[in-house]
């Protein structure tokens, strides 16, 4: 919601002094700082739709919210009823500790709440809402990944040069690198030394990671940002660390490439659900096949889409649409093995940096189809 009338500040309406500590605990872990009202209008307060003046408001400093203009209503059980007659809106939630009347629910079908949540149940997901006005939380990123079907099938390559293409076509692109043994996405993009916070350091994060805190700690890198290893002996991030890290990525909007090792473990999982798409890259091999459809077997289980991609050429009576049956899964493209690639990377330039080539070809191609109709533009 960038440039609510709110400014990012959710307004509760409550009487009950209990509710309202509660209200206000979880508007502080969520970074905002909330408006509280005891009904729609007040004495010397506007009433819905009608612009308000500065002063104080409840809890919370500057220009005051109303029930039209902040970007979303904390309405306590206890107000429910002084609340009917207001007009409807977006981004109404019914909150309290005491739900079981049958009654409350009619009541929220009567003010127009989205949902009706129990605390302490619904601490969570109460602090996600508010987060998401703060932050300003739109359409989330587009999120894909890429894994390789066998080893030395070039799927880093692939994930780096997905990446700076997007961020060449001026997408707000994050660059993700799932795999510990990888060798490190920051070196393939000559960033090894660039300053900001790497995988280890979010090892210990728990619940909600801010987008825009994530995204500013991270490396600059070619106009996107790169969340990779460092040289230390860490190798794993717990499952929930990975949820939440990825998460945030998402919420920033924009382009997340995620770079996946070909074992699915737990913490794989965790990000494998987060994805819109994932992509198997597999050389044009019969034994790169049969590796590839033990990897493509794992991510199904948990992956929503799963497409192949052919890299080099198949041997005789065997092309890319035939790999990609073999697999099960629909036939993203091929990408030719690009003479000079990896003459160009060992000097320094990180796949995908020019526009010339087979792979930038094959990667611009796929951001327009994938972001095509997000954006307005053909296909």
């Amino acid at each position: 919601m960038p440039g609510a009338p709110g400014g990012g500040r959710p307004l509760i309406i409550t009487e009950d002094p209990l509710l309202l500590d509660d209200l206000l605990r979880l508007c502080a872990a969520a970074g905002a700082e909330p408006h509280v009202r005891h009904t729609v209008s007040e004495p010397g307060a506007p009433g819905p739709g009608a612009a308000e003046g500065g002063g104080e408001g409840g809890a919370g400093r500057g220009a005051r919210v109303g029930w039209d203009s902040a970007p979303l209503v904390l309405v306590g059980d206890d107000a429910a009823r002084r609340v009917r007659g207001a007009p409807r809106r977006d981004g109404v939630l019914l909150v309290g500790r005491e739900l079981d009347d049958p009654a409350i629910w009619q009541l929220a079908v009567e003010i127009g709440a989205a949902e009706v949540l129990r605390l302490p149940d619904a601490e969570n997901r109460l602090v996600d809402r508010i987060a998401d006005v703060v932050e300003g939380a739109g359409r989330p990123a587009l999120a894909v990944g890429v894994i390789g079907g066998s080893g030395g099938a070039g799927a880093s390559t692939l994930a780096c040069a997905l990446a700076l293409r997007a961020a060449r076509a001026g997408e707000r692109t994050i660059l993700i690198d799932g795999d510990p043994l990888g060798g490190g996405m920051d070196v393939l993009l000559g960033g090894e030394g660039a300053q900001g916070l790497r995988w280890p350091d979010f090892a210990g994060s728990r619940g909600r990671v801010g987008a825009g805190a994530l995204e500013e700690s991270l490396p600059e890198l070619h106009a996107l940002r790169v969340l990779s290893w460092d040289r230390g002996d860490r190798v794993v991030v717990p499952p929930a660390a990975m949820r939440s890290v990825v998460a945030a990525a998402r919420r920033r909007g924009g382009v997340v490439v995620v770079d996946l090792p070909r074992r699915v473990d737990e913490a794989v999982a965790e990000v494998l659900a987060q994805l819109d798409l994932v992509l198997i890259v597999v050389p044009g091999e019969l034994r790169a096949v049969a590796a590839a459809g033990r990897v493509a077997a794992g991510v199904r289980m948990v992956a929503r889409d799963v497409r192949v991609v052919v890299r080099g050429r198949c041997p005789g009576g065997l092309d890319a649409e035939a790999v990609a049956g073999l697999l099960g899964a629909p036939l993203a493209g091929e990408v030719p093995v690009e003479v000079g690639l990896p003459g160009r990377v060992a000097e320094g330039e990180p796949p995908g940096a020019q526009g010339r080539g087979a792979l930038a070809r094959f990667c611009d191609g796929f951001w327009q189809r994938a972001l095509g109709p997000v954006q307005g533009v053909p296909a």
